[in-house]
């Protein structure tokens, strides 16, 4: 298998983690973390392994074709992991045209670096494994589950951006026999996620007594996989999956949102020693979102059959853990609300 890897967006929230993975299991390999440090990057989340001898941090845009080619040719990775992307739906409603530069694009970048750096792309040692969305299939109004088969049929500007992504992937194996797997994923939670997202936005607002937002009638359903359990379905497609392949990953845990809420508030106010009911109080209906697709559910069992992956611990047990990681790091969760941390990043690379 491949020893130098790229990760691209390892310090966001799903990178992080598969970085942490990566650099801690396989100390033979050089893992190097690509992250332009926008607002969801943040190198606290990567600090654990920072001054590890098989670690290193590049800061670049995916965006920025001569610089990544630059780096190919420096750095000569065998393989690449591809996360870096915009990921949350309302701000591709509100400016789409950066989903089309990092999403489309940047993963364009990529697909063309690797091809001119990997000569001889027969080489078992290549791979290029790009993590997608169930979003991509657009909305389940009707029962059923996402297959790898289903077509496409995304709602949203996000979605329709990472749908062309897969197809770029895809088209790179095809007309070049670029090595390339895909894998869709579906809503993940745990730690070091930035709070826009759903569930630490709630456990935030708790803390902070502030209105806990929730889209129309609170009826939209999710599939909702433990970050660190996809971290392992990406060690286990990128070291087994089939070239040419498409995997999805779910966590086979469907919840509506307002039920999701309405948990999570049980926990908090068990945890801050509050009255039963208190956080619930703080549930406030909102507009809902342009397009909001209803239901999304995974089917993963092609994962499952053909290499052995499964969630490891229920929702429940990976909530608890969630919440308890929020409670504990406080500092960390200040430092990402208040914009701190992108302050330090801008002093610290100016100086350089």
């Amino acid at each position: 298998m491949p020893k130098k890897i790229l990760i691209t967006g390892g310090a966001g929230f799903i990178g992080s983690h598969v970085v942490r993975l990566f650099v801690n299991q396989y100390p033979d390999y050089q893992i190097f973390n690509l992250d332009a440090l926008t607002y969801a990057g943040n190198l606290a989340n990567v600090a654990d392994v920072a001054d590890k001898p098989n670690y290193t941090f590049l800061k670049a845009d995916i965006t920025d074709t001569e610089h990544i080619y630059a780096l190919f040719a420096e750095y000569q990775f065998e393989a690449v992991i591809h996360l870096a992307a915009e990921s949350h739906v309302d701000r591709s409603i509100t400016n789409p045209l950066a989903f089309v530069y990092t999403n489309i694009i940047g993963t364009v970048n990529l697909l063309n670096a690797a091809k001119n750096t990997w000569k001889d792309i027969s080489n078992r040692n290549h791979r290029f494994y790009h993590i997608s969305t169930d979003e991509v299939y657009g909305s389940l109004e009707h029962g059923g589950y996402f297959t790898e088969t289903t077509p496409y049929d995304p709602k949203s500007p996000y979605s329709a951006s990472k749908a062309s992504s897969d197809h770029f992937v895809r088209a790179y194996h095809n007309t070049y026999k670029l090595p390339v797997v895909i894998s869709n994923c579906s809503n993940n939670y745990g730690p070091n996620q930035f709070p826009e997202k759903l569930i630490p936005l709630i456990i935030n607002n708790i803390q902070q007594k502030k209105p806990l937002p929730v889209y129309g009638k609170g009826e939209n359903v999710r599939d909702w996989l433990y970050v660190i359990d996809h971290a392992r379905a990406i060690d286990i497609v990128f070291h087994k999956g089939k070239n040419g392949e498409t995997y999805n990953i779910g966590g086979f845990n469907e919840w509506k949102n307002i039920d999701l809420v309405r948990l999570i508030c049980k926990i908090m106010d068990k945890k801050l020693g509050n009255p039963e009911g208190t956080s619930e109080q703080l549930i406030t209906f909102v507009t809902d979102r342009a397009g909001h697709d209803l239901r999304y559910a995974i089917d993963a069992s092609k994962i499952k059959s053909e290499l052995g992956w499964q969630p490891s611990v229920t929702f429940e047990e990976g909530l608890e853990r969630t919440i308890d990681w929020y409670l504990e790091n406080k500092a960390w969760l200040e430092s990402v609300t208040s914009g701190s941390y992108q302050k330090y990043y801008e002093e610290m690379y100016s100086q350089r």
